[in-house]
């Protein structure tokens, strides 16, 4: 199934969730099989494996992290090639500064904001997609 590319309607279309709790970045120097099964995402580099974790999961094995996000996700699904949807909600949110780090999925791409602006972020988005609708 292929996602959308037109920006107009990715933009008209864009609806956004958050999951409940926190989430940190830990980083391992190698891959380290438990954390995998804990982690909700995983990126590898030629530093080390990045596992993002419930914060909780962090704090009850006493990893460090110095980032508390919340995760929203976009509720659209756009085509790994569509351009311009990054740029547009990157744009909106630095614009009232505040970080965004992006996680793409097949179906959906998902947003790590800080924990505090979590509220703030929702708001500029959905004006975004308002924006976009009109």
């Amino acid at each position: 199934m292929s996602g959308e590319r037109d920006l107009a309607r990715l933009l008209a279309t864009l609806n956004v969730t958050a999951r409940a709790g926190q989430y940190a970045f830990v980083a391992r120097p190698a891959p380290d099989p438990t954390l995998a099964s804990l982690a909700l995402a995983m990126v590898t580099e030629d530093e080390g494996v990045t596992y993002v974790l419930p914060c909780e999961v962090a704090d009850a094995r006493g990893l460090p992290y110095d980032f508390r996000a919340a995760w929203l996700t976009l509720g659209v699904h756009s085509a790994l090639d569509a351009v311009g949807l990054t740029a547009a909600f990157a744009s909106a949110l630095a614009r009232r500064g505040i970080a965004c780090n992006v996680l793409a999925g097949f179906h959906h791409d998902h947003l790590l904001v800080p924990a505090d602006r979590r509220d703030d972020a929702l708001a500029v988005l959905a004006d975004l997609a308002r924006d976009g609708a009109e």
